[in-house]
Protein backbone atom coordinates (compact mmCIF):
# COMPACT_ATOMS: atom_id res chain seq x y z
CA UNK A 1 0.00 0.00 0.00
CA UNK A 2 1.19 3.30 -0.38
CA UNK A 3 2.50 5.14 2.70
CA UNK A 4 -0.09 7.94 1.91
CA UNK A 5 -3.00 6.02 1.79
CA UNK A 6 -2.47 5.25 5.74
CA UNK A 7 -4.92 8.11 6.68
CA UNK A 8 -7.70 8.88 4.92
CA UNK A 9 -9.95 11.02 7.34
CA UNK A 10 -8.94 14.42 6.42
CA UNK A 11 -9.89 14.04 3.13
CA UNK A 12 -12.61 16.29 1.45
CA UNK A 13 -14.01 13.34 -1.27
CA UNK A 14 -13.46 9.38 -1.12
CA UNK A 15 -10.43 7.98 -2.46
CA UNK A 16 -10.97 7.27 -6.72
CA UNK A 17 -12.39 4.13 -7.61
CA UNK A 18 -9.45 3.41 -9.57
CA UNK A 19 -5.67 2.62 -8.30
CA UNK A 20 -3.37 5.02 -8.14
CA UNK A 21 -0.66 5.31 -10.99
CA UNK A 22 2.65 7.73 -9.64
CA UNK A 23 4.43 8.12 -6.36
CA UNK A 24 6.56 10.96 -5.44
CA UNK A 25 7.85 13.25 -2.51
CA UNK A 26 7.54 16.62 -1.66
CA UNK A 27 10.27 18.07 0.34
CA UNK A 28 11.46 21.11 1.85
CA UNK A 29 8.48 23.20 0.73
CA UNK A 30 7.79 26.94 0.70
CA UNK A 31 4.39 28.63 0.49
CA UNK A 32 3.99 31.94 -0.29
CA UNK A 33 0.93 33.56 -0.30
CA UNK A 34 -0.41 37.18 -1.13
CA UNK A 35 -4.15 38.47 -1.30
CA UNK A 36 -5.25 39.70 -4.97
CA UNK A 37 -8.64 40.56 -5.84
CA UNK A 38 -10.37 37.63 -7.29
CA UNK A 39 -11.50 40.32 -10.30
CA UNK A 40 -8.20 40.85 -11.03
CA UNK A 41 -7.74 36.70 -11.29
CA UNK A 42 -10.33 35.56 -13.09
CA UNK A 43 -9.42 36.43 -16.46
CA UNK A 44 -6.80 34.12 -16.03
CA UNK A 45 -8.63 30.83 -15.76
CA UNK A 46 -10.87 29.72 -18.06
CA UNK A 47 -14.23 28.94 -17.40
CA UNK A 48 -15.88 27.66 -16.36
CA UNK A 49 -13.48 27.50 -13.58
CA UNK A 50 -14.51 29.96 -10.81
CA UNK A 51 -11.75 31.41 -8.43
CA UNK A 52 -12.12 31.17 -4.64
CA UNK A 53 -12.24 33.51 -1.97
CA UNK A 54 -11.81 33.48 1.72
CA UNK A 55 -12.72 36.31 3.69
CA UNK A 56 -13.40 38.53 0.87
CA UNK A 57 -9.81 37.92 -1.21
CA UNK A 58 -8.71 35.71 -3.62
CA UNK A 59 -4.86 34.25 -3.18
CA UNK A 60 -1.73 33.87 -5.35
CA UNK A 61 0.50 30.74 -4.16
CA UNK A 62 4.41 30.09 -5.23
CA UNK A 63 6.09 27.27 -4.11
CA UNK A 64 9.43 26.10 -4.46
CA UNK A 65 10.10 22.46 -3.42
CA UNK A 66 12.28 19.31 -4.18
CA UNK A 67 10.80 16.39 -6.16
CA UNK A 68 11.89 13.01 -5.35
CA UNK A 69 10.75 8.89 -5.97
CA UNK A 70 8.69 9.91 -8.71
CA UNK A 71 7.83 6.92 -10.49
CA UNK A 72 4.78 5.11 -12.24
CA UNK A 73 4.05 2.27 -10.14
CA UNK A 74 5.41 -0.68 -10.00
CA UNK A 75 8.53 0.64 -11.81
CA UNK A 76 11.51 1.55 -9.13
CA UNK A 77 12.47 5.14 -9.45
CA UNK A 78 15.43 5.66 -11.98
CA UNK A 79 18.51 7.71 -11.42
CA UNK A 80 18.55 11.05 -12.77
CA UNK A 81 15.33 11.44 -14.04
CA UNK A 82 13.03 10.77 -10.54
CA UNK A 83 14.89 13.72 -8.35
CA UNK A 84 14.12 17.44 -9.48
CA UNK A 85 13.71 20.95 -8.10
CA UNK A 86 10.57 22.56 -8.78
CA UNK A 87 8.53 26.12 -8.82
CA UNK A 88 4.35 26.24 -8.78
CA UNK A 89 2.75 28.94 -9.76
CA UNK A 90 -1.05 28.70 -8.69
CA UNK A 91 -4.19 30.27 -7.93
CA UNK A 92 -7.19 28.21 -6.29
CA UNK A 93 -10.26 27.65 -8.16
CA UNK A 94 -13.23 25.30 -8.21
CA UNK A 95 -15.04 23.32 -10.53
CA UNK A 96 -18.92 22.87 -10.61
CA UNK A 97 -17.99 23.23 -6.70
CA UNK A 98 -15.52 21.01 -6.10
CA UNK A 99 -12.19 23.14 -5.26
CA UNK A 100 -8.88 22.54 -6.68
CA UNK A 101 -5.82 24.13 -7.46
CA UNK A 102 -5.15 25.65 -11.20
CA UNK A 103 -1.51 26.01 -12.35
CA UNK A 104 -0.37 28.92 -14.30
CA UNK A 105 2.87 27.71 -14.15
CA UNK A 106 5.39 25.05 -12.91
CA UNK A 107 8.90 25.29 -13.62
CA UNK A 108 10.90 22.10 -13.45
CA UNK A 109 14.68 21.19 -14.02
CA UNK A 110 14.31 18.02 -15.88
CA UNK A 111 13.45 18.02 -19.37
CA UNK A 112 12.12 14.74 -19.79
CA UNK A 113 9.82 15.18 -16.40
CA UNK A 114 8.60 18.52 -18.26
CA UNK A 115 7.66 16.97 -21.79
CA UNK A 116 6.09 13.82 -20.09
CA UNK A 117 3.39 16.59 -18.01
CA UNK A 118 3.00 18.77 -20.59
CA UNK A 119 2.27 15.99 -22.77
CA UNK A 120 0.30 13.72 -20.42
CA UNK A 121 -0.89 15.97 -17.79
CA UNK A 122 -2.18 18.84 -20.16
CA UNK A 123 -0.42 20.87 -17.41
CA UNK A 124 1.75 24.27 -18.69
CA UNK A 125 5.17 23.20 -17.36
CA UNK A 126 8.43 25.11 -18.74
CA UNK A 127 12.12 24.06 -18.27
CA UNK A 128 14.29 25.80 -16.16
CA UNK A 129 17.60 25.76 -14.57
CA UNK A 130 17.53 25.30 -11.07
CA UNK A 131 19.41 24.52 -7.78
CA UNK A 132 18.92 24.20 -4.07
CA UNK A 133 21.31 24.24 -1.27
CA UNK A 134 20.86 23.83 2.24
CA UNK A 135 23.07 25.89 5.13
CA UNK A 136 21.93 25.23 8.74
CA UNK A 137 18.44 25.59 8.89
CA UNK A 138 17.97 27.85 5.77
CA UNK A 139 17.21 26.42 2.58
CA UNK A 140 18.51 28.54 -0.33
CA UNK A 141 16.79 28.38 -3.74
CA UNK A 142 17.33 29.73 -7.52
CA UNK A 143 15.60 29.30 -11.12
CA UNK A 144 16.07 30.58 -14.18
CA UNK A 145 13.98 29.64 -17.40
CA UNK A 146 16.09 28.28 -20.21
CA UNK A 147 13.45 29.58 -22.51
CA UNK A 148 10.30 31.70 -22.31
CA UNK A 149 7.17 30.12 -23.46
CA UNK A 150 5.39 32.37 -25.05
CA UNK A 151 8.55 34.23 -26.30
CA UNK A 152 9.18 37.08 -24.40
CA UNK A 153 12.25 39.41 -23.75
CA UNK A 154 12.50 39.34 -19.92
CA UNK A 155 13.97 36.63 -18.34
CA UNK A 156 12.03 34.82 -15.07
CA UNK A 157 14.03 33.69 -12.86
CA UNK A 158 13.07 33.26 -8.87
CA UNK A 159 15.81 33.46 -6.06
CA UNK A 160 14.19 32.36 -2.70
CA UNK A 161 15.99 31.83 1.09
CA UNK A 162 13.25 30.39 3.27
CA UNK A 163 13.65 28.39 6.83
CA UNK A 164 10.96 27.10 8.94
CA UNK A 165 9.94 28.44 12.28
CA UNK A 166 8.06 27.54 15.22
CA UNK A 167 6.46 24.32 16.16
CA UNK A 168 5.23 21.52 13.55
CA UNK A 169 0.91 21.87 13.19
CA UNK A 170 -1.46 21.07 11.27
CA UNK A 171 -3.69 23.13 9.39
CA UNK A 172 -6.93 23.30 11.25
CA UNK A 173 -10.50 23.29 9.57
CA UNK A 174 -12.41 26.79 8.38
CA UNK A 175 -9.21 28.82 8.66
CA UNK A 176 -6.86 30.49 6.00
CA UNK A 177 -4.28 28.10 6.19
CA UNK A 178 -6.55 24.61 5.59
CA UNK A 179 -7.76 26.83 2.35
CA UNK A 180 -4.51 27.80 1.16
CA UNK A 181 -2.91 24.20 1.93
CA UNK A 182 -5.31 21.47 2.27
CA UNK A 183 -5.71 20.92 -1.69
CA UNK A 184 -6.44 17.74 -2.93
CA UNK A 185 -7.05 18.25 -6.99
CA UNK A 186 -5.50 19.70 -9.92
CA UNK A 187 -7.75 20.77 -13.18
CA UNK A 188 -6.30 20.83 -16.29
CA UNK A 189 -7.42 21.08 -20.05
CA UNK A 190 -5.96 20.20 -23.09
CA UNK A 191 -5.33 22.34 -26.47
CA UNK A 192 -8.38 20.31 -27.80
CA UNK A 193 -10.21 22.04 -24.69
CA UNK A 194 -11.06 18.92 -23.00
CA UNK A 195 -11.34 19.00 -19.17
CA UNK A 196 -9.66 16.79 -16.43
CA UNK A 197 -9.17 16.32 -13.13
CA UNK A 198 -5.77 14.86 -11.10
CA UNK A 199 -6.56 13.48 -8.27
CA UNK A 200 -3.75 13.41 -5.99
CA UNK A 201 -3.66 12.42 -1.98
CA UNK A 202 -1.28 12.51 1.36
CA UNK A 203 -1.30 12.89 4.87
CA UNK A 204 -2.22 16.46 6.38
CA UNK A 205 0.43 19.15 5.90
CA UNK A 206 2.74 19.12 8.68
CA UNK A 207 3.42 22.99 8.62
CA UNK A 208 5.45 25.63 10.35
CA UNK A 209 5.69 29.12 10.20
CA UNK A 210 8.41 30.07 8.01
CA UNK A 211 10.76 33.15 7.11
CA UNK A 212 12.05 33.93 3.87
CA UNK A 213 13.24 36.20 1.33
CA UNK A 214 12.07 35.91 -1.79
CA UNK A 215 12.59 37.63 -5.64
CA UNK A 216 9.11 36.17 -7.75
CA UNK A 217 8.41 38.97 -9.27
CA UNK A 218 9.16 38.16 -12.79
CA UNK A 219 7.28 34.83 -11.97
CA UNK A 220 4.40 36.52 -11.36
CA UNK A 221 4.54 39.11 -14.24
CA UNK A 222 5.06 36.58 -16.44
CA UNK A 223 1.60 35.28 -15.83
CA UNK A 224 -0.04 38.60 -15.80
CA UNK A 225 0.06 39.09 -12.19
CA UNK A 226 1.57 42.20 -10.24
CA UNK A 227 2.71 41.28 -6.33
CA UNK A 228 2.60 44.38 -4.06
CA UNK A 229 5.67 43.39 -1.36
CA UNK A 230 6.43 40.35 0.83
CA UNK A 231 4.19 37.80 0.77
CA UNK A 232 1.77 37.72 4.42
CA UNK A 233 1.56 34.08 4.64
CA UNK A 234 4.17 31.99 4.54
CA UNK A 235 4.92 28.44 5.51
CA UNK A 236 7.24 25.51 5.38
CA UNK A 237 6.45 21.90 5.21
CA UNK A 238 9.60 19.25 5.36
CA UNK A 239 7.85 16.86 2.96
CA UNK A 240 4.70 14.66 2.27
CA UNK A 241 4.77 11.05 0.58
CA UNK A 242 1.98 11.26 -2.57
CA UNK A 243 -0.02 9.47 -4.39
CA UNK A 244 -0.88 9.92 -7.88
CA UNK A 245 -3.54 9.03 -10.52
CA UNK A 246 -3.67 9.59 -13.81
CA UNK A 247 -6.24 12.53 -15.41
CA UNK A 248 -10.20 11.65 -15.39
CA UNK A 249 -11.72 13.53 -18.26
CA UNK A 250 -14.60 15.37 -16.66
CA UNK A 251 -17.86 16.65 -18.54
CA UNK A 252 -20.43 17.10 -15.68
CA UNK A 253 -20.24 18.05 -12.32
CA UNK A 254 -16.89 16.11 -11.10
CA UNK A 255 -17.71 13.47 -8.00
CA UNK A 256 -16.51 14.11 -4.90
CA UNK A 257 -18.66 17.26 -3.67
Amino acid sequence: MHPALSQLDHRPWPLPAKPWTWRQRWSHLLFAHWPVPAAVLQPLVPEPLVIQEFAGTSWVGIVPFEMSGVTRWPFPPMPGLSAFPELNLRLYVEYHGKPGVWFLSLDAANAIAVWAARTFFHLPYVHAKMSTQREGEWFHYHSQRYRIDPPLSQPVTVTARYRPIGPVRRAQPHTLEHFLLERYCLFARSPRGRWYCGEIHHHPWPVQSAEAELDAAQLAAASGIQLDGPPPQLHYCSGVEVAVWDLQRITEAPSGQ
